[in-house]
């Protein structure tokens, strides 16, 4: 892969990484303005490679967050029945009661380690998104970790189509 353009308009590819902060302070906005700003410019293969990338990256982000909620909550329910077999535990408007505070410590612990999952999923997102930003103004290409391509990725300075390149290296063989 080409690490840098000839005349690439790094300001866009730098915005569309800063617009998934976006999500902060509106609902999916890590998904509505980095498409809308990566649709305008996805004629300049740099702004449609960063583009790409923001956005499997922010798809993927949202995968396993929902991934780890959904497991955080099944071992949560699974801890808090096998908690409710053994000791007396009742949830109520003025107060959660527990029999033996000790039974409690799987499902507190489990809930700990889940909430770090998740803390470590949110810094992750935050120091790519601010790396990715700064490799863009400095004309880099940046690929995400953990990123699962939904889009597939293309490389820059290379507009041939998949038949294109098949056929070059069926010409070459003969």
């Amino acid at each position: 892969m080409n690490n840098q353009t000839t005349n690439p308009d790094k300001t866009m590819a730098a915005l569309i990484h800063l617009s998934t902060f976006s999500k902060f302070f509106i609902p999916f906005g890590n998904f509505i303005f980095p498409l809308i700003l990566w649709t305008a410019k996805k004629q300049d293969p740099f702004v449609d490679e960063h583009g790409k990338q923001a956005i499997n990256f922010q798809i993927s982000i949202f995968l396993y967050f929902i991934m780890l909620v959904c497991i955080g909550t099944a071992g949560i329910v699974f801890l808090g029945i096998e908690l409710s077999l053994h000791e007396p535990f009742s949830i109520s408007e003025e107060f959660i009661s527990i029999g033996n505070f000790a039974s409690a410590i799987p499902i507190l612990l489990y809930i700990g380690f889940i909430g770090l999952l998740l803390l470590a999923l949110l810094i992750l997102d935050i120091i790519s998104v601010i790396t990715a930003t700064i490799k863009a103004r400095e004309g880099h290409l940046y690929k995400y970790p953990l990123s699962i391509n939904f889009f597939t990725p293309t490389s820059v300075g290379n507009n041939q189509s998949k038949n294109e390149q098949f056929n070059n290296t069926q010409n070459q063989r003969q």
